[in-house]
């Protein structure tokens, strides 16, 4: 959270007065708001360049020489006061896994690690565990070709009355 904005996160009791130094836990609206952060912040890129998601920001380049002029990226993360974390950090990747997907220069393609886990996972057994297999399948459905009337078996496990065998 920038200096000037901690003012406008206080809040005072009958004896204390409280500021917020950092984003607190427990604020529904807080990956929203971080989200738009990150859009302001890498304004000048997006789609040219560049792709955020909350904190996952990935860079793209046609060539290796065009790579290197991305370094704007960096300044303008500095500019806001943010860092990168080296641990997470890959450089000039030909091939990586972004947001459970696999991307290349071929395009963009299912992780198979993400995949084994949907194929690994256990049959549902009530209406909360469905819209569970649902919601994970669900990210994967624009690879999977009619994915509304495979997953329609399940779907109407959703009806009230359903029996589970």
């Amino acid at each position: 959270m920038l200096v000037e904005d901690i003012a406008k996160t206080t809040f005072q009791t009958h004896n204390c007065h409280f500021e917020y130094k950092v984003m607190p836990y427990g604020l529904i609206e807080a990956p929203a708001t971080f989200q738009r952060v990150m859009n302001v912040c890498l304004a000048p890129l997006l789609i040219k360049c560049v792709v955020v998601f909350i904190d996952d920001i990935l860079i793209y380049s046609k060539t290796w020489e065009e790579h290197l002029e991305h370094k704007l990226v960096f300044d303008l993360l500095r500019q806001h006061q943010f860092k990168i974390k080296l641990s997470k950090f890959s450089f000039a990747k030909q091939v990586l896994s972004y947001l459970g997907h696999i991307i290349s220069a071929n395009g963009v393609a299912t992780d198979p690690n993400k995949i084994a886990i949907i194929q690994k996972w256990p049959s549902p057994t009530d209406v909360k565990a469905v819209r569970s297999f649902l919601g994970l399948a669900g990210y994967y459905r624009k690879f999977v070709r009619n994915f509304g009337v495979l997953s329609r078996p399940l779907t109407n496990l959703l009806k009230k009355g359903q029996i589970f065998v």
